[in-house]
């Protein structure tokens, strides 16, 4: 380029979240802020994506300028057909939550939440110690999936899972093997006797949707007690595990440090997750 030419403008690097319905995702708020708290000259934006279009949009998003995606529901599992290379991790779980556009465009999937749900732990609970006892994990659905790949990979030595669908938490245990134990739905109280780690990672109890009803009897009051819902911070659940004693952690954190790995490969800064990110994001 001779000195009379005009320059280019930098390119302004743009990333995203899609799924459908994407209004109510927190993911805009939460990179909003590390962008304006890093003065990165970026955007994120909330991307309503229909399933019939989900392979068209990836094809196009990088060619729009695009660095990467967050992908949420219903789209976590379509991905890791589209993607052109899966991490280990999220070929496991089964699903993908965070895309990287390379520069030849070709598509990047990593599953982050169990990282998120780990991280989330050792930040508001830095005394845990996963081979404590047994852990119990409520649910098998994606998110489960990612929080028992997690506890295992964290040392875990007994992990008990129950599921309203049996078949699904029988699916988990032929994968993740000889460490899980299946419970049927109506024990699940009972898989809580000793248990040093409690997770819900079902929805129930979410606003808007039913709640979680489980006997706490044989809850440890030296469990530590985990939620994945985080609307509201603090469900029955962890309210009940709290008056019996527990250690709780709510689940908001998870979705917090799940973000921070895919913000670092878009915008090439390590954010950080403190008490001014929980304010902005709960605005």
């Amino acid at each position: 380029m001779t000195d009379d030419q005009p320059s280019r403008p930098a390119h302004v690097p743009l990333a995203g979240v899609i799924g459908m319905p994407i209004a109510h995702s927190r993911s805009p708020r939460l990179h909003g802020h590390w962008l304006r708290r890093y003065g990165i000259a970026g955007h994120y934006i909330p991307m309503p994506v229909m399933p019939e279009h989900l392979a068209e949009a990836l094809r196009a998003l990088p060619r729009l300028g695009f660095v990467g995606v967050n992908v949420t529901i219903p789209h976590k599992e379509a991905v890791l057909t589209l993607a052109d290379a899966v991490t280990d991790r999220a070929a496991l779980i089964g699903a993908a939550n965070t895309l990287i556009f390379r520069p030849d465009g070709k598509i990047h999937a990593d599953n982050t939440d169990g990282y998120g749900f780990i991280a989330n732990l050792r930040q508001n609970a830095p005394d845990w110690q996963p081979d404590a006892g047994p852990a119990a994990v409520i649910g098998a659905g994606g998110a489960a999936r990612a929080v028992v790949a997690s506890l295992l990979d964290s040392g875990v030595k007994e992990l008990r899972i129950t599921n309203r669908t049996r078949i699904r938490s029988e699916q988990i245990k032929a994968e993740f093997g000889a460490r899980l134990v299946v419970y049927d739905w109506a024990q699940a109280g009972n898989m809580l006797d000793g248990a040093a780690t409690v997770v819900n990672a079902t929805s129930l109890g979410m606003e808007g949707k039913q709640p979680l009803r489980l006997p706490l009897d044989a809850l440890s009051p030296g469990a530590l007690v985990t939620d994945l819902v985080y609307t509201p911070l603090m469900t029955s659940f962890l309210l009940d595990a709290q008056a019996r004693g527990c250690r709780v952690v709510d689940g908001l954190g998870m979705l917090l440090h799940q973000a921070a790995p895919g913000f670092e490969r878009w915008f090439d800064r390590r954010p950080e997750v403190d008490d001014a990110l929980r304010r902005a994001v709960l605005e």
